[in-house]
């Protein structure tokens, strides 16, 4: 199974998935219909339009610290085929940075401040082990929309993929460039260096907070890290120029990591109109902007 996913995915221009994973006991109650996404290429655009279910069993929803139960949606991305870098850093806000080869948005913002004050300048972290989300296996919750989405690795997914290639695509973030889950090459430019897990380059701020919350920088909130070149193999997109399976001849990628960023917080490239959630507005049933 691991072997036709892929296969499906790299070797054709469209696309389909429709493979329905049973859910173990005790998962959401809600009947599902199976996950479908398509991903087409129109002129010199990726199109990549699903219905927000995932390919593998989500975590139980509603669940404590997550109210919200799976709904399908109707989701339609685009991003260019041949991405190319921007002059200017764009920051990832409310829109999704990215979205999975299953069809599931890569998500990595939170709605939740310090002191519920969207104004202090403190966002809690999603994955800081700090702040309950109701966080499944797969990195993922749900919004009150009920769209299922990805806050790091989505280890349901990367369990579904040919891993024989040692990176492994998981999708597409807006801007075009792709996704790869945490491992790449030892050597960017070398496909047959060893393979490392990538490591971000974020670190935590010494010291106490100024104000706010006060404290240790201790992880609990996005504003808690800084970015230092040296402390790892990724730059602040935590992304890096180099070969990989599907781009033998290199490209800028970006990484999926188990510590922060987990999900990148900024684009390399543009990010397309069709990520933002107003542009989705009448496309995702359900979602308002």
């Amino acid at each position: 199974m691991k072997t036709q996913i892929t296969c499906i995915l790299f070797l054709v221009t469209t696309v389909s998935i429709a493979h329905g994973q049973p859910r173990p006991r005790g998962m959401q109650a809600i009947d599902l219909p199976e996950s479908q996404v398509t991903i087409t290429q129109n002129g010199d655009k990726r199109i990549i339009e699903s219905n927000g279910i995932p390919n593998h069993a989500p975590g139980e929803f509603p669940t404590n610290g997550n109210p919200n139960a799976v709904r399908p949606l109707a989701y339609h991305f685009e991003v260019p085929l041949e991405p190319e870098e921007a002059e200017k850093e764009t920051a990832v806000e409310r829109q999704p940075f990215g979205v999975a080869i299953n069809g599931i948005p890569f998500d990595p913002g939170t709605a939740e401040y310090w002191r519920g004050n969207q104004n202090s300048g403190w966002r809690y972290d999603a994955l800081s082990g700090n702040i309950n989300l109701g966080i499944d296996h797969s990195n993922g919750h749900v919004q009150p929309t009920g769209a299922y989405h990805y806050h790091g690795i989505p280890n349901g997914l990367v369990d579904t993929l040919d891993d024989s290639k040692g990176m492994i695509l998981v999708g597409y973030a807006a801007d075009g460039f792709p996704i790869y889950s945490e491992y790449g090459y030892k050597d960017p430019m070398d496909a047959d260096s060893e393979l490392i897990k990538a490591k971000p380059g974020y670190v935590l701020k010494s010291g106490e907070r100024p104000n706010g919350p006060l404290g240790d920088y201790d992880g609990t909130f996005v504003q808690d890290f800084i970015h230092d070149r040296s402390a790892g193999d990724l730059d602040e997109h935590n992304g890096r120029f180099g070969v990989t399976p599907e781009y033998p001849e290199g490209i800028y990628h970006y990484y999926l990591t188990n510590t922060y960023p987990f999900i990148p917080r900024s684009y390399k490239g543009t990010p397309d109109p069709s990520f933002d959630r107003r542009n989705q507005h009448g496309r995702v049933r359900g979602i308002r902007p």
